[in-house]
Order: C-alpha cells, then structure tokens, then sequence
C-alpha cells in the first residue's frame, strides 16, 4: 500500500509512515526532547522542595486554599476528555475520515490525563499518606469522589489506547518491519499478545473496541461531573452553581478538541503525515470545535447572568471582580482571544484553513487554562465573612510545576511514539480494504462531494 503525496515523500507506504517518529529523530527532535526534559525536571525539583519546605513555598494563603494547581488538574483532566470522547464517538458513528487520526486524538486522551492526574498527588501536605483515603474512604468527601472517578477513566482509557495497538504491533513483527533494538520487539512480541489477523482475534478485537466506546463516554461523563461537583457542592459564591456539571463537560470537549488539532497539526507538519491527515479533516474538527464553542459561550453568558441577577452580596462581589475588578483584562482577553476569535476563525471560510484552525484552536487550549483559573481563583480570594480580598499570586514553585505540566503533555508523546506508530495501521488497512471503497486512493486526493463529519467515508474536495 503506498502513497504518494506533495508534501510527503513518494512511494512510501503506511506501515513505513508510521514508524517515521520512532526513526526520524534529527537534531531538532532532541533539541526540544531535552529542553521539554530540562522543563520536566525542573517542576520535579520544584516539587521536591515543595515537600521538604512546605506550603509556604506557594502561594496559598488562609484564604486560597486552591490555586493553581486545582486549575492544573480541571484543565489537564479536561484535555484528555477531547481526545477520548470524540475518538469514540466517531467509531460508534462509522465515520471513517476518523481512522488515521484516532491514534493522535487516543495518545492526547492518555497523556493529558497522565499528566493531570498528578496534580492532586502535587497538591497534597503529605502524599505519603494517599493510601489512607484507600483503605479509610470519607465517602462524604468529593476528593474522594474524584480520586476514584480519575483512576477509573484512566484505566479506561489505558485500555482504549491499547485495543488498536494489538494488531498494529502483530502486523510489524509479521512482517519484520521492526527496525528497531531487542527491547523494542520484545515490548511489541509482548503487547501484541500473539495477533495473528484471525477472523475470531478480528471479531473479539472489534467487539472489545466497540464495548470500551460506549463505556468511556459515561466514564468521562461522570469524571467531569464529579469534578464540578467539588466546586458545586459548596456554599462558596461563584461556584454553587446547578449548571456547574455539564459546564465542565462542555468545556472538556471544547478544549479537548482544539488539543487534537494542535497536536494533528504538530505531528503532520513534523512528520510529513499529508497523505493520511488531510486538510479536510483538521474542517471537521474544526466544525465540532465551532460548535462546541458556541455551546459554552452560550452556558457563559447563562451562568453570569444567573449570577448577576440573582446572586447573594458576595456573589455580586466575585462577578464584579471578574467584570472590573482586577481580572477584568484577564476574563475579558478571554472572552476575545479564547471564545470570539476562535469561532470566527472556524466560522469564515477563508481562515477555515490547517493554519487558520490550528491558530483558532491554540488560542481555545490556552484560553480554557485561564478559564479554570478564574473559576479557582476569584471565588476564594473573598472572604466568606466581611468583603475583604486577599490576594494570591503563584509563586515561582507553583509556575515551574505548571510549566512541567505544560511540556510533559508533548514530551510524554514524543516518548510514547518513539514506541509505537503514529498512525493506526490496522484502522486505516481495514478502511481501505473495505468493499467498493479504496478509501486511500480517496483520501490522497479527495474529490467528490465532502460527507458528513459524523460519518461516511473520507471524501471531498479539501
């Protein structure tokens, strides 16, 4: 199976372009795996330092209690909400422009709730102690709540990654196209559990993909609703809100979708990826992404207004603080460069391009961060007795944790490609293969009518 594309180079086929990162590693790969590192490293020592000394070394006051950190794990966790949720929505759908890229939007799923999952273990006194919330659960407590929702939809989604990776690996051992040292094709030998393409392995794999499909979207679902709820349960102004719940969600697939592209646009560029990922499947994205925008513009404008009309005197005050008080040029950058800018981006035809979408959806993936902080932060910053504000600035350790946040989303796929290929070759194959539709000669050059974005083959003219 080969092909050929203008930005790629010809007469490669797809088993051979999807071990391009394990092979490709160049002089500008390791320039930015050691700077990621050094980042990575850094927010270790950060960490380290935050246990030997303590809280103090933050932030946090009396008052905040969470800070960024708690941003940190609502945004991360979100993230991954994206990546899993529309890979599975698009498989149950039969969607078939979804197969060469469902193995990026599956690693962003992974890697983002990964990372995310650390930050409670981060925000913790004494980390050493988690075992106790195991063995003596406060079922009352939503830490709890969510410490059992995240380790659930991990697994999940662990499992959902490695589902497509079985036949995958089998199919490179068969036909000896490893190249790589003995570590390498023992992992493969090892995860690729004795594939051998059967017709009962085909059956049971197909129906195991489609069983943790349906199951990952309550799962995640249920994970971001908790998370809310640890906000919404409480009587602090500003976050005792009903809407809380499928706010969170909203958001999640918002920001979790605008990862896939940026990282789609990353990988594709990187890696010379033109012939499987097409310009055509960054619009249906983007097509989901406007839609979700326009979602939670609409859940924004209905939780502050609800807020402002009827909310109590300190309620008042945290949306005063957001309006204009000092967050003002920070909600309000928001509001443009997060929300505005981004539709409009994906709304006019002509920035509906792969630079125009990547734009609008790096601006959605920073945007949403600021978001969780000024969901955080304000509410606690006001006294629940009296009006007085007490001010919380991150500190150098809580930044440098971030910004390890922040790199070990890219630094953990560059890892986890350097182990298994970028594209799924089982997918696509089996997409290409199927009756009366050579979807790869297709989709190198589409042509045609453009097809649903929730289903359909790969077609039309990008």
């Amino acid at each position: 199976m080969t092909t050929t594309t203008p930005n790629g180079d010809p007469g490669l086929t797809l088993r051979e372009t999807s071990l391009r990162p394990m092979r490709q590693t160049g002089r500008g790969f390791w320039i930015l795996f050691w700077i990621l590192t050094a980042l990575v490293v850094t927010g270790g020592v950060a960490w380290i330092v935050q246990l030997s000394r303590g809280f103090t070394v933050t932030g946090l006051n009396q008052n905040v209690t969470w800070g960024v950190y708690t941003a940190n794990l609502v945004f991360f966790i979100g993230l991954s909400y994206g990546g899993a949720v529309v890979s599975a929505i698009l498989r149950l759908t039969g969607a078939r422009w979804r197969a060469s890229i469902a193995r990026l939007a599956e690693a962003c799923a992974l890697v983002t709730l990964i990372v995310g999952a650390a930050f409670p273990f981060i925000h913790m006194g004494r980390p050493e102690r988690v075992w106790r919330m195991f063995v003596e659960p406060n079922g009352t407590s939503p830490m709890v709540w969510d410490t059992f929702a995240i380790l659930t939809y991990l697994l999940a989604t662990m499992v959902f990654f490695y589902l497509p990776l079985i036949p995958d690996l089998g199919t490179l051992l068969e036909h000896k196209m490893a190249g790589a040292n003995r570590f390498r094709k023992r992992l493969w030998a090892f995860m690729a559990d004795n594939w051998r393409s059967t017709p009962e392995q085909v059956r049971t794999l197909e129906r195991s993909l489609t069983i943790m499909a349906i199951l990952i979207i309550p799962i995640a679902v249920v994970v971001h609703s908790v998370l809310a709820w640890a906000f919404a349960v409480t009587t602090r102004p500003g976050w005792n809100s009903t809407i809380f719940a499928p706010y969170f969600v909203i958001a999640a697939l918002f920001s979790g979708v605008a990862l896939v592209i940026v990282v789609m646009a990353a990988y594709r560029a990187a890696y010379k990826l033109h012939a499987y990922i097409h310009e055509i499947q960054f619009r249906f994205l983007g097509y989901i992404m406007l839609s979700l925008g326009l979602l939670y513009a609409y859940f924004t404008f209905a939780e502050y207004l609800t807020d402002g009309y009827a909310s109590t005197e300190h309620g008042i005050a945290v949306l005063s603080m957001l309006l204009t008080g000092r967050y003002a040029w920070l909600f309000w950058g928001w509001i443009a460069l997060g929300i505005v800018v981004p539709i409009l981006l994906v709304a006019i035809p002509r920035t509906r391009t792969v630079a125009g979408l990547t734009t609008a959806a790096s601006l959605v993936v920073v945007g949403m961060w600021v978001k969780r902080v000024l969901i955080v932060v304000p509410p606690m910053e006001l006294a629940l007795v009296g009006h007085e504000i007490v001010p919380y600035f991150p500190s150098l350790v809580e930044i440098l944790i971030t910004l390890a946040g922040f790199a070990g989303i890219p630094w953990l796929l560059m890892i986890l490609f350097r182990f298994v290929p970028v594209l799924p070759i089982y997918e696509i194959e089996m997409v290409a293969h199927e009756k009366d539709d050579p979807e790869l000669e297709r989709v190198a050059q589409p042509t045609g009518e453009v097809p649903s974005p929730l289903g359909g083959a790969l077609g039309g003219g990008a």
